[in-house]
């Protein structure tokens, strides 16, 4: 399976694990799970850094890298088609970062892994982060 991690279920991954289900860390996990992380992730992740939103124990341009590679998750680029898929969602969701990541899925054929309960009402196989 070809699982696109939310930056939330990101973030967990990598700080709070204990916030995520037994069958999220069991796919996390599993040796068959290809782990995904959107450029749009790190983007956000930026954002909220510095705005204060987000604590981090370095600096994003670090982090992020550092625990993709410690956590062997591959990188997911932002295609054109991608941003231009989001113009064809229906507005169940307003959070940019979040519709571009539904926009991936829907056209590279990835699960996403979420708490975000509105990824349901998208054309998208979802896992959820909490059982």
């Amino acid at each position: 399976m070809r699982l696109l991690l939310d930056t939330q279920a990101w973030l967990w991954m990598q700080a709070a694990s204990k916030r995520l289900g037994t069958q999220a860390r069991d796919l996390i996990t599993s040796p068959t799970t290809e782990l995904l992380l959107s450029a749009v992730s790190s983007w956000e992740i930026a954002i909220k850094y510095r705005l204060g939103k987000l604590p981090l124990p370095t600096a994003p341009d670090r982090y992020v890298p550092s625990r993709m590679r410690s956590s062997g998750v591959e990188p997911l680029p932002i295609m054109h088609a991608h941003a231009l898929r989001v113009a064809e969602l229906p507005d169940h969701h307003g959070d940019p970062f979040d519709r571009l990541l539904i926009a991936q899925a829907q056209l590279d054929g990835l699960t996403i892994l979420t708490s975000d309960r509105m990824f349901a009402r998208y054309d998208v196989t979802v896992r959820w982060t909490t059982d």
